[in-house]
């Protein structure tokens, strides 16, 4: 792709977001009905593509329960407030009140109790007795410390999420000690999928770690993306540049590593262009925070909104739009492509002629604006 000048001696490439580009139509079209959704996650085969964002807001072990049965992979918080407090429930439906001016405050007490390694084994089988598949996020620099407890509990696949994850951590503190990504899940006995990146080389060395998937974006809404870091890259050519990677890292070792778009994904749009552009499923935030049944009844906040430095999430009220069933898979009460979102990527796929998510990676995308 070619370069623009920013300025003497800087330029830069050209990136697209997910409302910039749209698929093309091919010559052939196939029923909905006819198009395979499903998606393999390590030895896990998956109904629909779609992973929950692990945060308080959006999946407690209920509503992992739940969209285990409608197909998609909930992910619980292992550091969130189901493994601080006995019983969180009444802290989350407190949160729902609040002004967006109180949130962090709130949030920051909140979140001062300590993570409780009983609290981490006890949630891990709670989701054991509700889904197939049991799965559970932790930032990098909590992932050794909490590993023990992970396999005492034998949860299913981890998650290892922060806004910038890479495979090297470079530090001046001596007394700092990063995780050797590379190390940890080839000593760990169960699947990683670790994120967010958003560039081909960070992709890369990510997967060569032996990760089984890899996070792409920084999450969400107003995460690294400009207001306060000043970082990120939109996430059509983020998808597209890592999904790049998976096929350098597939010809050198034989080996898939699943794609996955975090964050960017707020409508039915958004998700089937998400797949178009390389990601093999997406994990979804703010859409099913808005469920009838999220934790927070409309609340929505992530890690970055208590951070006790520097807050980078906003803290939002969500309108409770419908159902997780209505939300995945419909029927669609209105055309904002905020439910269906799955029935929209059956007909998106349908009326381009593939069959697969893997196959729907090769449709044709057009650039719909570019900013100058």
């Amino acid at each position: 792709m070619a370069e623009v000048e920013i300025g003497a001696g800087k330029s830069a490439r050209r990136a697209f977001g997910l409302d910039e580009v749209s698929i093309v139509p091919s010559r052939r079209t196939r029923a909905p009905e006819d198009v395979d959704v499903s998606w393999q996650l390590d030895a896990f085969r998956l109904t629909l593509p779609v992973m929950s964002s692990p945060t308080d807001s959006v999946t407690s072990p209920a509503t992992a329960g739940a969209l285990a049965g409608l197909g998609a992979l909930g992910v619980l918080d292992l550091e969130g407030l189901w493994t601080r407090y006995e019983d969180p429930e009444p802290l989350l439906a407190g949160l729902a009140g609040l002004a967006e001016t109180t949130a962090t405050s709130r949030l920051r007490e909140l979140y001062a109790a300590p993570v409780r390694r009983e609290l981490v084994v006890r949630r891990v089988r709670e989701l054991a007795a509700e889904v197939e598949v049991t799965c559970g996020a932790v930032s990098p620099k909590r992932a050794a410390e909490l590993a023990p407890a992970l396999l005492e509990a034998e949860l299913d696949v981890l998650v290892i999420r922060g806004i910038v994850v890479s495979a090297e951590h470079v530090s001046k503190d001596s007394k700092s000690d990063p995780l050797n990504l590379k190390r940890f899940i080839r000593e760990l006995d169960l699947p990683v999928v670790v994120g967010g990146c958003t560039s081909y080389q960070a992709a890369l060395h990510l997967m060569r770690t032996g990760a089984v998937g890899v996070l792409v974006g920084d999450g969400g809404r107003g995460g690294t993306g400009g207001d306060v870091l000043g970082v990120g890259v939109p996430q059509a050519t983020a998808i597209a540049d890592v999904a790049g990677a998976r096929t350098r890292h597939l010809e050198e070792t034989g080996v898939y590593v699943q794609v996955i778009a975090d964050g960017g994904i707020h409508t039915s749009a958004h998700l089937t262009r998400a797949i178009a552009c390389g990601a093999d499923a997406v994990m979804l935030g703010d859409l099913l925070a808005a469920a009838e049944e999220a934790p927070a009844a409309g609340a929505h906040f992530g890690p970055g909104s208590y951070h006790p430095t520097l807050p980078r999430r906003g803290f939002q009220r969500l309108a409770r739009r419908a159902s997780l069933e209505e939300i995945l898979a419909g029927p669609a009460s209105d055309n904002s492509g905020t439910t269906n979102l799955v029935g929209a990527l059956r007909k998106s796929m349908a009326s381009c002629g593939y069959a697969t998510l893997r196959e729907f990676h090769k449709a044709e995308l057009i650039v719909l604006s570019c900013q100058r």
